[in-house]
């Protein structure tokens, strides 16, 4: 299938690694130009030249590195046809036991500063007549998950912005949509399991597929939504679980 994606060009923040690199790679493979971010430049810069793109610094929880950062890919690759708003998940623990700074910086990172980048992304989209923004979200948006109380906190509003954002926007061929991985081999949940035998013995007991997706599996479900032909898909999201997760 052709995606028709040849000489877009992509932001995708926390690009370095994890989801966010499979989903770099994906896009640099259609012909995009991608622009990766971490909060390390050395980072950044070597895996943009990696996948022939440009690498920038930054870290979702300052909103006021967002403008710089968008002059900085516009001037160096073009206007921003895709944006993947993804990040570092917030920290897991108690429910109760997380701090004022945490709560706050988990809203910066998970809310405020996609939606801050969207809101400047928006308008030069809406004059071409093409738009394809992607969140990397989380099965805890479904089914809450105890230990990640601030992500089942704050990633359901950005759900419900797109699906606001997707009504406004469908005209000007502008899609909001998100991708909600379950256990994915990724360093996080393989730090967290404490080993990544750990982390399959886990998911072989719990996930009906018995075993971890790849970063690959998760990757090729936001590439597609970046694509032309997912035109008309809108305002939802698609569940990268194997079949983890029960909720209609």
């Amino acid at each position: 299938m052709d995606l028709g994606l040849e000489g877009k060009v992509a932001l995708v923040t926390a690009g370095s690694k994890g989801i966010g690199r499979g989903i770099a790679d994906g896009l640099s493979a259609e012909g995009v130009k991608v622009a990766v971010t971490s909060r390390s430049t050395e980072r950044a810069e070597q895996v943009a030249g990696e996948i022939d793109g440009c690498g920038y610094a930054f870290d979702s929880d300052d909103l006021d590195a967002i403008p710089a950062l968008l002059e900085a890919v516009q001037s160096d690759l073009g206007p921003i046809d895709i944006y993947v708003a993804n990040t570092g998940g917030p920290p897991a623990g108690d429910p109760l036991s997380f701090s004022r700074a945490q709560w706050e910086a988990a809203q910066r990172s998970l809310l405020i500063s996609p939606m801050t980048i969207i809101e400047r992304l928006v308008p030069t989209m809406s004059e071409r007549g093409f738009g394809r923004i992607v969140a990397i979200g989380s099965m805890a948006v479904t089914e809450p998950i105890d230990a990640l109380q601030l992500s089942n906190a704050h990633r359901p509003g950005l759900v419900a912005a797109f699906k606001v954002l997707a009504r406004q926007h469908a005209a000007a061929g502008i899609t909001f949509n998100h991708v909600h991985p379950g256990r994915i081999a990724t360093d996080r949940m393989i730090d967290t399991a404490g080993s990544l035998e750990a982390a399959q013995e886990q998911a072989r007991k719990l996930v009906p597929a018995e075993r971890l997706g790849t970063v690959e599996e998760c990757a090729v479900a936001a590439v597609f939504l970046c694509s032309q032909p997912a035109a008309y898909i809108n305002g939802t999201a698609i569940l990268v679980d194997g079949g983890l997760t029960r909720s209609v």
